[in-house]
C-alpha cells in the first residue's frame, strides 16, 4: 500500500510575553500511513528539531474553538486583526505558547482532510487486510 505524505513549512511565533513573540520556523506533516496524528518540527537554535505529534482532530478543532487538555491544547484567537491558531505544549522538559496562522493551518488542514477523510482514518491502517490475512492461514 502506497502512502502519502503532506507537509507545509511555515513560520510559527514562540509567544514570550504578551509584549514579546520570537519567530519559529517549523514544518507541519501529515502521512497517510499514521492518520490519526500530525507532526510539528519546531526548527529552533539546536542540531535536531523539536518534534511534537498529537491528534489531526484536535488541531481541526482548535482552529474553531478551544480543545484538548494536558500536554497540548489549541484554541482560535485574534492577533493584530488576524486569526491566529494557539498551541499550548506541555512536557517535562518545559512549556511553550505558539501562534500559527489560521489561513496557513486551514489550507494544510484541508489537504490532509481530502486525502484521509474524518471516519476513514481506520481503513488506511491495513488492520483489515491484516487481520484477514491472519485468519486465513
Amino acid at each position: 500500500m502506497q502512502h502519502t505524505v503532506v507537509e507545509r513549512e511555515l513560520e510559527l511565533r514562540l509567544i514570550l510575553s504578551p509584549e514579546r513573540s520570537v519567530p519559529v520556523p517549523a514544518r507541519l506533516g501529515y502521512r497517510s500511513d499514521d492518520p490519526y496524528a500530525v507532526h510539528i518540527s519546531f526548527h529552533i537554535n539546536s542540531e535536531h528539531p523539536v518534534d511534537w505529534t498529537f491528534a489531526r482532530e484536535l488541531l481541526v478543532e482548535g482552529v474553531f474553538r478551544p480543545c484538548g487538555n494536558g500536554d497540548v491544547r489549541v484554541w482560535p484567537a485574534k492577533a493584530e486583526g488576524h486569526g491566529v491558531v494557539l498551541m499550548a505544549l506541555s512536557s517535562p522538559e518545559g512549556d511553550a505558547l505558539l501562534e500559527a496562522p489560521v489561513p496557513q493551518v486551514s489550507a494544510w488542514l484541508e489537504r490532509t482532510l481530502r486525502l484521509v477523510p474524518p471516519g476513514t482514518e481506520g481503513g488506511q491502517l491495513g488492520i483489515d487486510d491484516a487481520l484477514d490475512q491472519l485468519l486465513a492461514r
